[in-house]
C-alpha cells in the first residue's frame, strides 16, 4: 500500500480553482425575469413584479396564489449589479406555497432566475439566516455589495394567527453563472 495522504490525493489549489466556474466577468444588461428554479428544493415558478407600498415597504405576492414569487422591479433584475429582491410565500390560507421547502436550502444551493430574454443568471447560495421581524437588519439584507446578488426572502419562525409570523429566513446568494439563450435548462 501506498501512502495514503501522499501527493494526488487532494486536488491541487489550480484545480481545485477549475472546478469551479468562474464568475461572470460583468453584470448582463436589463431584462425582467421570467421564472425563478430551485433545483434542490424543486422549485420552479413564475415571476411577477413587485414595488414598495405606500410605507415604503416591499409587498409580497398576491396571498390567495401560493404559486409565483416576486420580484422587486425597482432594484437589479437578474444579473445586474446590486441587491436583487425575490418574495414569495411559506404558506397560504389553502396550504403551502412556493417558499414552503426554503427551510431546507443550504449554502452551495443553485438559484436559477431565467430572463424574458431567454439568458438565465446562475446564483449560488452562500448564507441563511432567520431575523426577527422587529430586528429586521435592513442595510445587511438590502445594502449593495457592488456586484450581482440574490436575496430570497420569506416568513419563519413562531406564527400567530393575529399576526401572523415573527420573523424572516433570507437566503443570500451571488452570481456565478450567465447561460446563454441557447445553453440547457
Amino acid at each position: 500500500g501506498g501512502d495514503a495522504g501522499g501527493p494526488g490525493r487532494h486536488p491541487s489549489p489550480a484545480a481545485r480553482r477549475a472546478a469551479r466556474p468562474a464568475p461572470p466577468s460583468a453584470p448582463l444588461p436589463r431584462s425582467r425575469a421570467a421564472s425563478l428554479r430551485i433545483p434542490s428544493l424543486g422549485v420552479d415558478a413564475p415571476v411577477i413584479g413587485l414595488r414598495l407600498d405606500r410605507e415604503r415597504r416591499l409587498t409580497a405576492p398576491p396571498v390567495d396564489d401560493p404559486k409565483p414569487v416576486g420580484w422587486y422591479t425597482d432594484g437589479p433584475a437578474p444579473g445586474e449589479r446590486g441587491t436583487a429582491l425575490v418574495v414569495g410565500h411559506r404558506d397560504t390560507r389553502t396550504g403551502p406555497a412556493v417558499f414552503a421547502p426554503i427551510e431546507r436550502i443550504r449554502p452551495g444551493a443553485r438559484v436559477e432566475a431565467r430572463r424574458v430574454d431567454g439568458r438565465t443568471a446562475v446564483y449560488t447560495v452562500y448564507a441563511v439566516r432567520t431575523y426577527a421581524k422587529a430586528h429586521f437588519p435592513d442595510q445587511e439584507v438590502y445594502g449593495d455589495r457592488g456586484r450581482p446578488e440574490l436575496r430570497l426572502i420569506t416568513c419563519g419562525g413562531a406564527y400567530d394567527h393575529r399576526t401572523g409570523y415573527a420573523a424572516n429566513v433570507i437566503a443570500f446568494a451571488r452570481l456565478t453563472e450567465i447561460r446563454e439563450r441557447t445553453g440547457a435548462r
